[in-house]
């Protein structure tokens, strides 16, 4: 390979989205209300599965966020909360 076809390649790093650290900031404040991890990504997961079957938001949603997004707004908020099931004896 002769040298002159060889181009030099530096690899960037993306810069760092604030979307990302507000998504962040949005699990850190959910779980909060809903220690449980797996719990908040149940709760999460259904409302979300909810929302992409045509359910309104609860809250006031910017066309930036994404259904996952608005679910833990809405769990911040205090619109949709975890619902305890005894069970049976």
């Amino acid at each position: 390979m002769d040298a002159d076809n060889i181009v030099p390649f530096e690899a960037q790093t993306p810069p760092r989205s604030s979307a990302t650290s507000m998504k962040n900031t949005l699990v850190e404040k959910a779980a909060e209300i809903v220690p449980d991890p797996l719990v908040l990504i149940n709760l999460v997961s259904k409302r979300v599965a909810q929302l992409n079957q045509g359910r309104s938001p609860l809250v006031n949603a910017l066309p930036s966020m994404g259904f996952a997004d608005i679910a833990l707004t809405e769990i911040i908020e205090g619109k949709i909360k975890l619902r305890e099931v005894e069970a049976d004896a």
